[in-house]
């Protein structure tokens, strides 16, 4: 490595290790020493990469990050310690509890129930161990109206003809289940107070690229966050993001799906 290399290298180290110092909480993070023993350079990776070079870049704030985190964690439901870890972070940088049980319940409409009982099992022994939250704030009304009504406005503002061609492409098979999307995903999720339908969107395309599964839906998403306010950087930098926690097949996979939404609209 030359004298240059290294100075390249110490810098995205120094930069990482600062925000991972307030992303954890802690002046030495834990992820050096734990893995000090057996492969010591993948702490330093995770301290180069996953901060230095992914989360210090500008386009998302740190709060938007920690829930993109979160949701995707959440929905591919094989990483709890990574998951309290972020759930933690998250409120370190200014997340609120509410913010974050919120996110977690809407993990439900794009990995399922198990995923989102998890993940808020994980939200719970991350509430218990701080000493310092304010307490709980008292549950907002659950939305009042017809659920179907209330969901198909609601996806008309988010989704527009993206999610109206999903619900016409089920008419002949499954109406019940084009139903449910309606009433259960936009009229009773989407609709809650708690977080706005920027951040809802936001976490939506983390979980869809990160599961790997879904193109057909994170294409409908990348529609809906541009809709809601979204910008074409903000989607590429979530999806960059995911690369970290999903993997590079991942975040490659869900930048063709934005390159062609992109193309589409304009």
């Amino acid at each position: 490595m030359t004298n240059a290399q290294a100075s390249t290298s110490n810098d995205r180290f120094e930069r990482g290790l600062e925000l991972l110092r307030q992303v954890g909480g802690q002046e030495r993070p834990a992820v050096l020493d734990s893995l000090a023993d057996i492969a010591p350079d993948l702490g330093r990776l995770t301290v180069e990469f996953g901060y230095g070079d992914i989360l210090s870049r500008p386009g998302l704030t740190l709060r938007q990050r920690q829930l993109a985190t979160v949701s995707a964690l959440a929905a591919m439901g094989n990483a709890a310690p990574q998951l309290r870890f972020h759930i933690d972070g998250a409120l370190n940088v200014g997340c609120t509890r509410e913010e974050i049980v919120e996110t977690l319940i809407h993990v439900s409409v794009y990995a399922g129930f198990p995923a989102a009982l998890n993940g808020l099992a994980a939200a719970r022994e991350v509430f218990d161990a701080r000493t310092d939250l304010p307490a709980p704030t008292e549950p907002a009304p659950a939305p009042s109206g017809d659920r179907f009504e209330r969901g198909s406005a609601k996806l008309a503002e988010i989704d527009g003809h993206a999610g109206e061609q999903v619900i016409d492409s089920l008419r002949d098979i499954a109406p019940d289940l084009g139903r449910y999307i309606i009433e259960y995903s936009f009229g009773d999720i989407y609709s809650r107070p708690g977080l706005d339908l920027k951040t809802r969107e936001m976490v939506t395309v983390a979980m869809c690229t990160a599961l790997g599964t879904v193109a057909p839906q994170l294409g409908v998403h990348i529609h809906g966050l541009l809709n809601v306010g979204g910008t074409e950087t903000e989607v590429v930098e979530i999806i960059t993001q995911m690369a970290g926690y999903a993997g590079f097949p991942a975040a490659l996979n869900g930048i063709t799906v934005a390159r062609a939404v992109f193309a589409e609209r304009n």
